[in-house]
């Protein structure tokens, strides 16, 4: 590892673990969850560029899968979310695939930990070969029109975004990043292990 990824790993490792720290700041303080907020799904502008920071909720979304499945960001509370917003058409996506692979791989078993990439094609056919042919595991759903884009207030890809279990996103990560860095794994198992309020 270079110099400079090492720079940023840290700095990243940095973020992570102050942004837990906020959250259970959060949830010791207020005692608030997703059960007692309702997600919103017709956001103004104002309110989604809120919705970046560390300890706002996320806001809440449902997409088809890539076997017509759908899945809502609601459906998984009390698990620790890993969200990644990326297209087939961006290299840094595609160069930071294989890393998300890797974690999915060391996490899969883990009932508490979820990924999900969510595609901004907007020609679904290119989404399921790519999928295929990098042979990657983890849930891939489909945003043609980048609703969770506009929600998440991405400015550029990739952009990941950790939700911890009470809903409320932990970290924000924009561009592509080496996620199987031993120290985010290690960072993800503490929030894993942490329950909330």
């Amino acid at each position: 590892m270079n110099s400079n990824a090492r720079i940023l790993s840290t700095i990243a490792l940095g973020a992570l673990l102050i942004a837990i720290g906020l959250v259970s700041f959060v949830n010791l303080s207020s005692h608030r969850t997703l059960d007692s907020t309702p997600l919103d799904s017709g956001m103004t502008s104002a309110a989604r560029s809120s919705t970046v920071a560390a300890g706002k909720l996320a806001a809440n979304f449902t997409l088809k899968d890539l076997k017509g499945g759908e899945v809502s960001l609601a459906s998984l509370r009390g698990k620790v979310v890993f969200l990644n917003i990326w297209a087939t058409w961006c290299a840094p996506c595609r160069e930071e695939m294989p890393s998300i692979e890797s974690l999915y791989r060391d996490f899969k078993t883990n009932r508490d930990f979820v990924v999900l990439a969510v595609s901004q094609d907007t020609d679904g056919g290119m989404v399921r070969p790519f999928v295929e042919q990098n042979h990657l595991q983890f849930t891939v759903l489909l945003d043609p029109r980048n609703d969770v884009g506009e929600r998440y207030d991405v400015n550029g890809i990739p952009e990941t975004f950790i939700i911890g279990r009470d809903g409320r996103i932990v970290a924000h990560h924009v561009g592509p990043y080496d996620w199987s860095n031993a120290d985010i794994r290690e960072a993800l198992q503490e929030l894993i292990k942490s329950r909330q309020g």
